[in-house]
Order: C-alpha cells, then structure tokens, then sequence
C-alpha cells in the first residue's frame, strides 16, 4: 500500500515548465526508476556543478552519436524523455561525477530556450494511451512466459525477472518499462520505447524483441548442446579405442591402424617399386601410423598409397616381338585402302623392332577429316603388337592439371589423364591414343595443357615424367603414343614438332562402296535384325548414296544413310511384311528423299566469270565456286564471302595482273575505269583463308572483264604471284578427292606440285587428267574459251599442239558421278 501511494506522489509531483536537458548515451531510466550513472560530458557536469540544491529536476533524452561527438538541443525538440530527480552526488576521480536519478514522468520537449552552458527546454507532461483490459492481459501473460524461457536459456537474464512483471501486470505502462529494463535491450530499441505513448504499442515492441532473442537463444542452445554431443562422443571413441588397444595389447594384437600399415609394407615389398618410390611409400607409411583412422589427413595418405601401389611401375604386357605380317593381316581386316597409312605404320613398328623395341622415334600423329578410321587404325596397332589399348580423349581439356595431376594439397586431388590410364590398363607399355590432340584448348589462366604434353610426347624427356599428385618420377618411354587430329594447323609447332605426321585424306566413292559390302554392311545387318536376303543394294545404288547424301571425306554420313534405309525395312519387317527389298536409285530416292547434291555442277554450260576451285578443309577437301561480275561503276574492288588477309591480298594481286595484261587478254583498258567488279566465294557465312584460290580468284576477273567463258569441266588450284607465276599448294591428295567425288576428272595444278601426285591413289591418277601449269598465260590458254560469237564454246582458246606445250597432261576422262555443294572451306598453302 505504501509503494502504491509513493507511486502515486512521484506521478502527482508538480514539474517546473522548464528543465535542464541531459542527455544519456548508454542508458536511460523510466518513470519510477532508478538508475546510478558516472557523468563526464561538459554539458551534464555544468548542470550538476550550476545546480547544488537537492532535488534537482532534469529532462533525461537519449543522444546518437559517438561520446566525444557535442549535442545537438535543437534534435531533441519533439522528443520524448523522462524528467527525473537527482538524489546523490559522488565526485570521482577524472573529472567525473556519479549521480543517482530517479525516473519521474514522461514529457515532451516543447522547444529550447538555453544552449550554454548547458541547454535548457520548454516541457510538458507526456499524455500516454491506455490499453484495452483483454488485450493487456494476453500480451503481458506472453510476455511474461518469453521472459520466463530466456530466464531459463540466457544465464545474464536473471530468474527473478519474470516475478517481478508478474508483480506489475495491473500497470500496463510500468509493465513495459521494467521488461525493457531488465531484458538488457540496446539503447536505440530502449529510446525506441521510451518513444511509444501508445502503452499497447510499447507492450507489442518489447514482446517482438523478446521473441526474436528467445527464437536466436534456442538455436544457440543447439548449437551447444549439438557441440557437447560431438565432444563427448570423440572422447568416448577416444576412451574405448584406448580401452581396445589395451585390451588388444594383453592378447598379443595389433590395433587395426597397425595391422593396416603392415600390410601396406607388405604390399609395397611385394610390389618391387623402383628406389625412389619405395622410399616414399615407407615413408608415407609411417605418418600413417602416427594417425587415427578418423584423421581426414589418415584418408589422404591412404588414398595416396593405394594409387602408389596401384600403377604398373614394372608390370609389361609381355609381347616383346612385333611380328610385321599379323601387323599387317591385323590392319587389313579393319581397314580397306590406306596404303600409304598402312605403309608408315609397318615402316615404324619395323624400326622398333629391329632396335628391340626401343623407344627412342616419333610420335605417330593420324590427321584426317572425322569418320576416316583413325582412331580404330590404333586399336588394330594394339591388338597385332599384342598390347593393351586405352583411349584419352583431350578434346576440350583447358586445365595443365588434367595431363600433370593436381597437388595433393588440393581437395580431391588425384593424378592426371595419363597415370589414370595407365592405372586401369596395369601395363606401363600399352598403346595409348591421345584423341582429338588438336582440340586441346591452349593458355589460360589455368596453365597450358599442350605445353605440358610437350615432356609427354618427346621419348628423351618422358622416362621421368612427374605428376604433381604421385611427385615421383614414372617411366612413360615404353608407352606407344597415338595422336589423332582434324587440322594439323590447330596443334602448337613445338608438339608438332615431336610427331610423325601420317594424313589419312579420306576414301573414294570405290573405296567406299568396297568398305561398305567388306565392313559396314555386315555389321549393320546385325545391328538392325535383318540379314542381306530382306534388303539387297547394288554397286550403283551404294556410290548413288555415297554422292547423292553422304558426299564427305569419311564414312559416318554414308554409314547414317544406310542405317535409314535398313531402320524403315526393320519396321515393315516387325509389322509382318515377307519378302526382299531391292534397292535402286529410286527406291533409295523414296526412302531417303531427294539427294542433297545434285548432279550438275560438273555437267553446266560454260559461263563468263564463274570458275571451279579447290579447298582444303579440315573434313577433307571441297569444291568452291568462285564468281566474278562486272558492273558500270567507277573502276572499284568489291570482295565478299568472308575472306581472310591472305587471301584479300591475293584477290587484289589477281586484279593488279589482269589489269597488266590487258592487252593480252583483249580488254578494253576503259573496263577498269568505267566498271566495277565484285569478287564473290559463296558460303559467305564460312570463313576463307589462303593464297591457293590465286589462279582460279585470277582467272574468274579475267573472264568477267574479256568476257570470256570458262571451261567448267575442269577445277584448279595454285597461288598466283604479281608476275603472273604459279607456285606450289599444300593439299593436294584431299582436293584431287574432291574433284573426283564431284565428277570432275581434269584439274589444273601448279607445275611445282607435280611430285605430290603420288600420294593420289591409284584409281584416281589411272581415271584423272592432271594439267601442270607455271604460269598464268598457261593457264589461260587452257581455260579461257573464246566469245560465244567467235565459234563454238566447248573449243579452248588456244590449238591442241599449243595447249599440249604448255603443260604436262596424263590420264583420260571418265563421266561425272556427281557435283560438290559449298561445304565449311579454308584456302591453305
């Protein structure tokens, strides 16, 4: 009853209409608090110092700000603070003075009339909203059981504070105030509700703030209690791991990490390792005993050993001798054609075999168009020599790791492409293809792998390659090394370097209907559940299919379109149709529908300005039709189709010629004032580079501007100098096949290129005139035919006697088997 009336006399208390500002900035004290604060600030020890009379009144608000930071009187305009009397005064040493408040009523600064010494304002009493009765009660019984859960969970939140809100739950507004004293809220969310006059809002703040901290009090406790579980299980483990090795000790034996290490010696005598790597296992053996089998470094060290124990440092294959005639029997039986391929092979196992299969010799490299047989010409190496074969594809590989290993300081590290193979082939002398070696991706920010396959390829530096997992050297010179590429271009010169380049150009339309009754046939009549009786094809049917739909250096499209055919003969089969299925032209027409390469393009009239050329790709070589146009103008160069420098460069080299030969050619000299010219190579959307397209690119402006027809039933190829010189190309063999699967069977070559005819295969030099030029008027004569109004146009400018002057021919014509269509060219030298 008397706390009662003393509350009643301290809100009765009549307050001066003005008082004296201090501001707090860690704490602040509500109505019918008391609270002991040190003072240092100026402005607060001028109002103690300035005011002596017991008793004193002030205006308590909260400041922001840093304590070395002065205090702005005019923020506090508008705010609410709590008038307080100060009861006891303690001089401190520092220059500081410790005061007890007790917290009187709320009131709201009307405006400042004093700022120094110290700043006096203008209160009135704060007017507070009560609070509904039944909803009081339920927001203070919630607050009271959050303030009963953090007691239990918070060891700072005293037990008795729940008590003493239930001691307070008639007064709503002093409820509030003594949760937020005492639940140790921080002084902005303190000053927070201090602000709220609406008593509901002020109970509803502080029950949200002690929800949240019961809500991260009960994770806490979690997270310990899931802490102390994990304690006290690893010491219980460690207990009764004590406990067995004690227990292990008195019957005689071993503790399981022991016994694990004396079979890894074990293993590692059994496995006679060389010196060096011998020594490290022992080594790596005994940090292994040191360790608990739960160590994640014990997990490391094992693995590290396993993959020590696992590779193949002295096991061999045991086929020591190359036999050359299985060699031989052993590519025959997979492969038809390919001599020269063949030939190079035989040629490098006889070397191995007469120096007793040392090592020391080139790499072979096989680059070829895809679907050419590479990649199972190394396979039919391993099984005649008598040698595991395993396949690395590195098409794609960016990261050095990848071929070297990565560190084992690395999560997950483990050694590289190369020791993995060997690891699964338990052989340290398998035949290894490395595929798609031009495909490799070089530099970058995660090292260059083609610079680390430079130690692997070369036979005097692999002897010692170390991999950054196993950091041991490891013999990789009895490994044969295959590589296969696309485009020899895309390999770095300095691997280059270190390979036997062996070019697989592609097959013929023979060749390919020969491999098709020999090989794919056979196969994919089993594939397909049906047998040669229910579907019959011809010669003729299978090189109109090579041709018509597949036309490509390789056998993958070919092999495609036959599946197709064979596919829909399964299905009428399996819907119960009887009978055989003879395939001829039209039928494959039916079931394969129209060809995608007409047959035309060699079988065209002459025409003015447009010519037929040859490219190289890297799918093997192509036919580019190069076209040439004139047009009133004002003598400019036009040239599309997506060309390179080089081959710019050779267009305008062309155009410089013609021009300088002018008289020669019957142009009239205003042809290069008054009119333009437009160079175009169709397929604008494939890239073109290279001087090789100089006597065709040459001859399509001469055409144009003389207006002279060129013959069409002839391609060519060959780099054009100023003076109208025709120098040598590179690859000749793909595009004489070219020219031969579009039906073309005379070709113009530079008079340097005449020694690489003996890399065209037989059929095609037997069935092939091929024309050796040295200079561009040999060409003209032998291409340019004369105006349609001088006589007729199948004849060539210059007489038979002349034309056989000029050049060197062989072979006779035969009849056109079908045409190229523009395929992804690029003009090489």
């Amino acid at each position: 009853m008397a706390r009662t009336q003393r509350k009643e006399e301290i809100l009765r208390s009549e307050l001066p209409p003005t008082l004296p500002l201090m501001a707090l900035r860690s704490t602040i004290v509500y109505p019918l608090g008391t609270i002991a604060v040190q003072m240092g600030a100026p402005e607060n020890l001028s109002i103690i110092r300035g005011n002596d009379e017991a008793g004193l009144i002030v205006g308590l608000l909260v400041a922001t700000g840093d304590h070395d930071e002065p205090i702005n009187a005019d923020a506090f305009v508008g705010r609410v603070g709590v008038a307080a009397r100060v009861h006891e005064r303690i001089n401190l040493p520092g220059d500081t003075i410790q005061i007890t408040l007790q917290g009187l009523r709320r009131i709201v600064v009307e405006s400042v009339v004093q700022r120094e010494p110290y700043p006096v304002a203008v209160i009135r009493p704060a007017k507070e909203t009560p609070l509904d009765p039944i909803e009081g009660e339920e927001l203070m019984a919630r607050l009271v059981a959050a303030a009963e859960t953090l007691a239990e969970l918070v060891d700072r939140i005293p037990d008795e504070v729940p008590a003493i809100l239930k001691m307070n739950m008639s007064d709503p507004g002093r409820f509030a105030d003594l949760a937020a004293t005492n639940m140790n809220l921080r002084i902005s969310e303190k000053d927070e509700v201090l602000q709220r006059l609406d008593i509901g809002d002020r109970i509803r703040f502080v029950l949200g703030r002690l929800e949240r901290e019961v809500a991260r009090a009960r994770v806490m406790e979690d997270i310990k209690r899931q802490t102390e579980v994990k304690i006290e299980q690893h010491q219980r483990e460690f207990y009764l791991r004590q406990q067995l090795r004690a227990i292990q000790a008195e019957l005689g034996e071993a503790d399981p990490g022991e016994k694990d290490a004396i079979d890894i010696l074990k293993k590692i005598e059994e496995a006679q390792l060389p010196e060096k790597a011998a020594h490290e296992a022992r080594r790596e053996t005994e940090r292994l005993r040191m360790l608990s089998p739960a160590s994640s470094e014990y997990q490391v060290i094992r693995t590290y050993l396993d993959w020590l124990l696992s590779l193949p440092w002295t096991t061999t294959s045991g086929a020591d001798t190359i036999t050359l005639p299985k060699v031989q029997e052993a590519l025959d039986a997979k492969h038809y054609g390919l001599s020269e391929a063949k030939e190079r092979i035989r040629e490098y196992l006889a070397v191995r075999q007469l120096r007793g299969g040392d090592p020391h010799g080139p790499i072979l490299c096989f680059v070829g168009p895809p679907g050419t047989g590479k990649t199972s010409l190394g396979e039919a190496i391993a099984s005649s020599i008598g040698r595991a074969f395993y396949r690395i594809s590195v098409g794609g590989v960016r990261d050095e790791a990848e071929v070297r290993g990565h560190r084992r300081t690395y999560v997950g590290a483990m050694p590289g492409l190369l020791l993995q193979a060997l690891r699964r082939v338990a052989v340290k002398d398998p035949v290894l293809m490395i595929d798609e070696i031009d495909k490799m991706t070089s530099g970058g920010m995660a090292g260059d792998p083609t610079a680390a396959m430079l130690e692997v390829l070369d036979p005097s530096q692999n002897h010692g390659f170390v991999d950054h997992y196993v950091n041991l050297p490891f013999d990789l010179s009895q490994v044969l090394f295959i590589c296969t590429a696309n485009n020899l271009f895309d390999i770095p010169a300095p691997l280059r370097d270190r390979m036997e380049v062996i070019r697989i150009a592609g097959y013929t339309i023979e060749e390919k209907v020969e491999i098709a009754w020999r090989y794919l046939l056979p196969k994919l009549f089993e594939e397909h559940g049906i047998t040669d009786k229910e579907l019959q094809f011809t010669d003729e049917v299978l090189g109109f299919i090579s041709s018509g739909y597949s036309r490509e250096a390789g056998l993958r499209g070919f092999s495609r379109n036959i599946s197709a055919i064979m596919r829909k003969r399964a299905l009428r089969k399996a819907e119960g149709e009887e009978g055989a299925w003879v395939v001829d032209m039209a039928k494959a027409e039916e079931l394969l529908g129209i060809p995608r390469y007409a047959r035309e393009e060699a079988e065209k009239e002459p025409e003015v300005g447009a010519v037929t050329g040859l490219a190289w790709t890297a799918t093997g070589g192509d036919l580019m039709i190069i076209e040439a146009l004139k047009m009133p103008g004002t003598g400019r160069l036009i040239v599309t189709g997506q060309l390179g420098d080089v081959m710019r460069e050779s267009v305008d080299a062309a155009y410089s010629y013609v021009r300088s030969r002018a008289k020669q050619l019957e142009i009239d000299e205003k042809m290069f004032r008054e009119f333009d010219l437009h160079i175009h190579l169709p397929a604008g959307a494939v890239p073109k580079d290279g001087p090789s397209a100089g006597i065709t690119v040459t001859l399509a402006i001469a055409s144009a501007l003389s207006e002279r027809p060129v013959r069409r039933d002839l391609a060519m190829t060959g780099e054009v100098t100023l003076r109208g010189k025709v120098l040598e190309i590179g690859g000749v063999k793909e595009k004489m096949m070219a020219a031969y699967r579009a039906g073309l069977r005379e070709v113009i070559l530079p008079k340097m290129n005449e020694k690489d005819l003996r890399d065209v295969p037989d059929e095609m030099r037997a069935n092939m005139a091929f024309t050796f030029a040295s200079t561009m008027d040999e060409v003209f004569r032998l291409a340019l035919l004369q105006p349609a109004a001088a006589g007729p146009a199948d004849q060539p400018s210059a007489p038979p006697d002349e034309r056989e002057a000029a050049a060197r021919t062989v072979a006779v014509e035969r009849p056109a088997v079908g045409a190229a269509a523009p395929n992804e060219a690029l003009w090489r030298q």
